[in-house]
């Protein structure tokens, strides 16, 4: 964050001066939410939950270096040495932070949502884009009302681009999101049953994502995938243009696999306008061509060449316990992809562990969360996935996924375990651990399946 002082933070939130400070020109060096991690020169921020409320931490704050705070509410006594902003509302008050400190930056900016994989867009984006540029990007799970705006004040001098990630629960968040950043260009990956629970539907998961589109600014550009039956229907109907994605004939940006060695790459044919060519993907899965192809859409609208575009495909990294390939001794390979799950993500994992190329293949997957009614059937149709992709063996964690269970064995898998928890599950690895075996671990954040990642790293001997 490049500093800015207590003046123009009173004019950027139209806060109100509380106790005898009056140093206009103090500076503020960075924001912090969180008092447990405050650093010297901060503005403390003190949000608002069902459960919490920051405001009790406002001393504590104070006592670990942050020079200021924010509050919605009148105190009994105030220091000397420390300011306070009275505000409306905190979180509206981070939120308008936010945008007034992004308006000093004329860089351009690009938005990413979707169901699903809108954080290996973002961070495939972000590595193409950093061929030439110096990007700001979304980091972790920083993709929120929150987060973002956190994000946004992490903008520095240096950046010539910043690309932002953006989650939703609910109809309004993207609206809210967006409104914040006003994107030059949008994305949006697909349209998937993650937040059904919430949503009622796919058709309103498709509406809430739509709130993007509208807060792209004039002569933008939206990137669609083409595949997705929903986002199909907006072709001729986004208010800029738009370029859609996917394997189909007539889409601007298309891909096809045609090679790999089953472990650690694939080779894929990206035909766009401006580029036919052979690039080489770090990852595996054949959905792997939607963040590279929406990273070359991006990358050609800021003038990269084939050549950039390529380069910043086969460099991409992805975000930690995003299919993550852990290479261990006797061929033993961990996908770790336990950071979150929803149906779709459930499929292609398993897609990427039936293409592995070993002698036996385990599945170790925990409950989806926030699918409500949907709940039993959705996680049902998974454990029939792991039948159809003929996958060797299952280890079915939590309650809801008796039901891929249940799928798994009614769809032929061969060994099936089903443990109430993690402990339960720990008690089952050493028994499905072979040589020359492939093993995906994954389900919703709650979860916190990455334990039993840990654990399978205990078992296992470095490469």
């Amino acid at each position: 964050m490049e500093t800015i002082t207590l003046g123009q933070l009173l004019e950027a939130v139209d806060g109100k001066l509380l106790g005898t400070f009056g140093d206009l020109n103090a500076p503020i060096v960075r924001v912090d939410t969180d008092s447990r991690t405050i650093h010297p020169g901060a503005l403390f921020i003190p949000l608002t939950g069902e459960r919490f409320d920051g405001h009790a931490y406002i001393n504590s704050a104070l006592e670990g270096g942050a020079v200021g705070c924010l509050t919605a509410r009148e105190r009994k006594s105030y220091r000397e040495d420390k300011f306070y902003v009275k505000v409306a509302n905190t979180q509206r008050a981070l939120r308008d932070l936010a945008a007034w400190y992004k308006a000093r930056f004329d860089i351009p900016f690009v938005a990413v949502t979707g169901s699903v994989g809108k954080t290996t867009a973002k961070d495939m984006i972000a590595s193409v884009l950093g061929v030439r540029y110096k990007v700001l990007k979304t980091e972790g799970n920083f993709n929120n009302n929150v987060g973002l705006p956190l994000t946004l004040l992490r903008l520095e001098k240096s950046h010539e681009i910043a690309v932002l990630e953006m989650g939703m629960d609910r109809f309004g968040e993207i609206d809210y999101l967006a409104g914040t950043v006003k994107p030059d260009v949008g994305v949006i990956t697909n349209i998937g049953d993650a937040h059904i629970e919430r949503l009622g539907s796919r058709e309103n998961i498709f509406k809430a994502k739509c709130e993007l589109l509208p807060h792209i600014k004039d002569g933008g550009l939206v990137v669609l995938n083409g595949d997705d039956e929903l986002l199909a229907t907006l072709r001729g109907k986004t208010p800029v243009p738009a370029v859609f994605c996917g394997r189909g004939e007539g889409l601007e940006y298309r891909a096809e696999v045609i090679g790999g060695d089953g472990v650690s790459y694939l080779d894929c044919r990206l035909i766009t306008p401006h580029m036919d060519q052979t690039v080489k993907i770090p990852a595996l899965g054949e959905h792997m061509i939607y963040p590279a192809l929406i990273a070359a859409a991006v990358g050609e609208r800021f003038g990269l060449t084939a050549q950039e575009i390529a380069q910043g495909i086969y460099q991409f990294v992805p975000t930690r316990m995003r299919m993550n390939i852990v290479r261990r001794a006797e061929g033993i390979t961990i996908l770790d992809d336990t950071y979150n799950a929803n149906p779709q993500s459930m499929r292609a994992a398993i897609s990427v562990l039936a293409d592995s190329h070993c002698q036996r293949k385990v599945a170790v997957l925990g409950d989806m969360f926030e699918l409500g009614p949907f709940a039993p059937g959705l996680h049902y149709e998974v454990g029939e996935c792991l039948g159809k992709e003929k996958i060797d063996c299952l280890v079915a964690v939590g309650e809801l996924s008796d039901y891929i269970a249940r799928g798994a064995r009614e769809s032929g898998v061969p060994e099936v375990y089903r443990c109430e928890d993690k402990e339960a599950a720990r008690t089952i690895l050493p028994k499905v651990l072979q040589p020359d075996c492939t093993i995906l671990v994954k389900a919703s954040r709650g979860m916190k399946l990455e334990e039993l990642t840990a654990c399978l790293m205990e078992l296992t001997k470095a490469e």
